[in-house]
This record gives C-alpha cells, structure tokens and sequence, in this order.
C-alpha cells in the first residue's frame, strides 16, 4: 500500500491556479555535487508512487541523489481545481474543451518553477527529469518533443497518445522533419494487460521513432505482461528511474 502525498513543501501561482510542490527528501544536505530534478506530474495523486518507487530501488540497486518534486494542484483527479485535462494536453477535444494548455504550462514549469527550486535547492543545473503516467506521460513526451527540449530524462509510463487522434505522432514526425538532433534519453513502458490501444498506440510511436531516428536520443521500453493501467504505474516508475539514472550519471546529457 503506497502511503498518502505528505503536505506540500510550497505552493506556487500561475496560469490561474495553485499549484502544490511536493518535495522528497524535504531539505538535500552536505553533498558535494548539485542533484538531479525528477519532476513529478499528477502529484497529488503520484507522487507518493514515485517515492516509494525510488525507496524500494535504493535497497538493492544503486541510483544516484536525486531531488523528487511533485506538482499538483491540492486536488486529485476529476475534482474542482484540478486542471490536468488542461495542462497536460495539446489540443481540446470532445469531452475537454478546456485542453491544450500544454505549451503555457511547460512555460509555467521552465521560467517559473525552475528557478524557484534553484533558489530553494542545489539541483543540478544541466540534468532535468519529468515522470508520469497516462495523460502526465503524454505531456512528459511533449514537453521533449520540441527543438530545444529543457526535459532530457524522461519516464513516460502507459502515455495516452490517443489524445486528439494520436497528435502526438504527428508531432514527433514534424520535428524529426525540422531536425535530426535530439539530445535526450527516455523510458516508455505500459502494461499488456492496458487497453489494446495504449498499447498499440505505443508501439506506433516505437515503430515511427525507430524507422527515422533522431541523433541523441536514447530509448529504452518495457512491457508489463501482468499490469494494467492502474497497477503498472509503480513498476513503470522503478524501471523508469533504473534506466533513466545509473549509478554514475555523465557529465553532461543525455
């Protein structure tokens, strides 16, 4: 039983909201080296999932420091004053006239909480994280997507690329049309027993990314035979910090 999201450590304004910043551990100290940003997406509802993911890969697979922040909005999903359907997508579509406001919250998350967790804690300046699974998957990928992405780890558990008819793709293939360079290295995992298309969903965007590779970038995949949507989040986010963070992380990315 994963614990509940313990209190937020600050909350921060913008784009009409209030968002809650959960941090683990609460305070970094008496380390030579800055720590890497796992920033975690849903998390109100994830955050603690991602914790005990990293405490349960700590105990016997080395993984280097590494400051877990979650975002949330202080209301788990479908409540008032949550605004994922907003924040994590690209385009609105039937059922979320409120979507796509993917773009202004990676603004939101790269001028704004950046360096606000710069001021309050010694993360590396060059190595930046994002997790999350189903719609926060989604956003994970777009946010690297982009010419210059400010993400260069990502965890993208079971992605809802379904979203605005498989936009996702399309926006993959614009950019590898663009450039041929993408300085990054990503985790995609979902579980066999998702619905069929999450999982073939996935395998398209696989398929696409393996066929006119960008330079740069490092993929690794994994599929979960005994895991659905629910229950696959936990062990995409174990495997995801193990591939995403080894032991001794390279100077510079990815």
């Amino acid at each position: 039983m994963v614990p509940p999201t313990k209190q937020p450590a600050f909350d921060l304004l913008g784009l009409g909201a209030r968002y809650s910043l959960y941090v683990e551990p609460p305070a970094p100290e008496n380390s030579a080296e800055p720590w890497p940003v796992v920033l975690c997406l849903d998390g109100d509802d994830q955050f603690s999932t991602l914790c005990e993911a990293r405490k349960k890969l700590v105990a016997k697979h080395p993984l280097p420091p590494l400051l877990l922040v979650g975002i949330g909005y202080g209301a788990s999903y479908q409540q008032p004053g949550n605004h994922r359907a907003r924040d994590y997508t690209s385009v609105a579509i039937e059922g979320a006239p409120d979507g796509g406001g993917a773009d202004a919250f990676l603004d939101f998350l790269t001028t704004q909480l950046w360096p606000e967790l710069a001021r309050r804690y010694p993360i590396h300046p060059d190595i930046r994280g994002i997790a999350g699974h189903s719609l926060g998957a989604l956003f994970a990928l777009h946010a690297v997507l982009k010419p210059a992405p400010f993400f260069n780890r990502i965890l993208a558990s079971a992605p809802s690329l379904w979203w605005g008819d498989r936009i996702l793709l399309q926006q993959a293939a614009d950019l590898r049309s663009a450039q041929s360079t993408l300085p990054a290295r990503v985790f995609l995992s979902v579980g066999l027993k998702d619905s069929s298309s999450m999982v073939t969903d996935l395998d398209l965007l696989e398929k696409q990314l393996a066929g006119n590779p960008f330079s740069q970038l490092d993929i690794h995949s994994d599929r979960f035979p005994e895991h659905n949507h629910y229950n696959a989040i936990g062990v995409g986010f174990r495997a995801g910090l193990t591939s995403l963070f080894p032991p001794k992380l390279p100077a510079s990315p990815p």
